[in-house]
């Protein structure tokens, strides 16, 4: 009994000061993320290239970042998205002064359209951070985004509220992330016939996520992986290795594999 709660209290204190140290990092690169992200653009057409050459490049990822951050928190998931060679990999950045969660799903859905001409593809995948995980998921469930987006990925995502931080409650998009709010009542509502894949991992470290299970996506109309992640906190879920590489593999399925409401076995990455 001692032994299993010393080795509960030393991962603990792990996941904690490996939080710290990304936290100081992420500081640091916090102005990076505020210039404007040069669009990509799809090279001009090879007459000589097969029909097949679009399929081959594959979608382009979208990353959106949670509440008062950018666009910095991604620098390590986008350089592990293109050593799998996921091509063109793109960042949203919305505005800390946002105040409603659901305008800025409208400006997302407005930004994959541009994305979707932009590249020539029909469909993007979406990889949403805590906060960005919900206006994504706002925008595939509620204003018909389910047809732009083939995969969604959510780390640390708030689906059915988080308690934590009472002190910023003041703040719009804060309460619009408690339990009971408007916006996750009609997250809450049926979704039929929704065709993105979602794929939500969440930890059991996770300090910004209360209760931890928060982060797990349980809706019956909606085709869903939950994958837990162990010994590591809010933090790092963009940030770790191993992650990432689940990330990687969740994009990497054309097909999905889950019934609509199904769990198939939360699996444990780190």
């Amino acid at each position: 009994m001692e032994l299993t709660r010393l080795t509960k209290v030393t991962t603990a204190l792990k996941a904690n000061a490996l939080e710290l140290a990304i936290l100081t990092g992420h500081l640091l690169l916090y102005p990076s993320g505020m210039v404007a992200e040069r669009p990509y653009a799809a090279p001009a057409p090879d007459p000589d290239a097969g029909p097949d050459t679009k399929a081959r490049a594959g979608r382009p990822v979208v990353l959106l970042h949670g509440f008062v951050d950018n666009r910095s928190v991604f620098v390590l998931l986008r350089r592990s998205l293109a050593r799998h060679g996921r091509r063109p990999v793109e960042s949203f950045n919305y505005s800390p002064l946002t105040c409603d969660l659901r305008a800025a799903a409208g400006l997302l859905g407005r930004h994959i359209e541009e994305v979707c001409a932009r590249t020539g593809h029909h469909e993007v995948d979406i990889v949403g951070h805590s906060l960005g995980g919900l206006i994504a998921r706002y925008y595939v469930q509620r204003l018909g985004g389910d047809e732009r987006v083939r995969t969604l990925v959510m780390l640390g995502t708030p689906h059915a509220g988080t308690t934590a931080a009472p002190w910023a409650a003041a703040h719009p998009l804060v309460r619009q992330m408690r339990p009971g709010s408007d916006v996750l009542n009609e997250l809450a509502e049926p979704a039929p016939g929704c065709r993105t894949r979602c794929v939500s991992f969440w930890s059991d470290l996770d300090q910004v996520m209360i209760p931890v299970e928060t982060a797990r996506l349980d809706h019956p109309d909606l085709l869903v992986h939950n994958v837990q992640v162990s010994g590591i906190g809010h933090l790092a879920l963009p940030v770790h290795p191993t992650v990432a590489t689940g990330i990687c593999e969740a994009l990497g399925t054309d097909t999905p594999d889950a019934a609509p409401g199904a769990e198939p076995g939360a699996a444990s990455v780190a």
